[in-house]
């Protein structure tokens, strides 16, 4: 049975761990996301969100499009090769609607797979 949960083994808790996602990422983005992604040693991928009050200024916002975020990585995470994925989000995400954004990070994840395996 596939689990689609996510753990803390799923999340970059630390700031060590996000650092060292932005020294030599590989990237995917479009306008609104950006997908940093570094090859991790574990048997899984890992996620960190990083949504900036600068771009989202309110809380309940920032929640909804980290909350489909995690969600689409849920759903995803066994097409992820094993790296840790930093998100950034920047302006335009908030004219988003939960259906769109959710594709939009479904391609991002593609991407960053086949950039990943070749």
């Amino acid at each position: 049975m596939t689990s689609y949960t996510f753990t803390r083994e799923l999340r970059l808790l630390t700031p060590a761990q996000f650092k060292s996602v932005f020294s030599n990422p590989i990237k995917a983005s479009s306008a609104e996301i950006t997908l940093l992604a570094i090859p991790n040693s574990e048997l899984h991928p890992r996620l960190g969100l990083t949504v900036a009050k600068r771009f989202v200024k309110r809380a309940n916002q920032r929640n909804r499009i980290k909350r489909v975020i995690r969600d689409s990585f849920r759903l995803h995470q066994h097409d992820i090769p094993n790296i840790d994925i930093v998100v950034l989000v920047r302006n335009g995400v908030m004219e988003m609607e939960n259906a769109e954004l959710h594709k939009l990070i479904e391609k991002l994840w593609r991407k960053l797979s086949r950039r990943y395996n070749g």
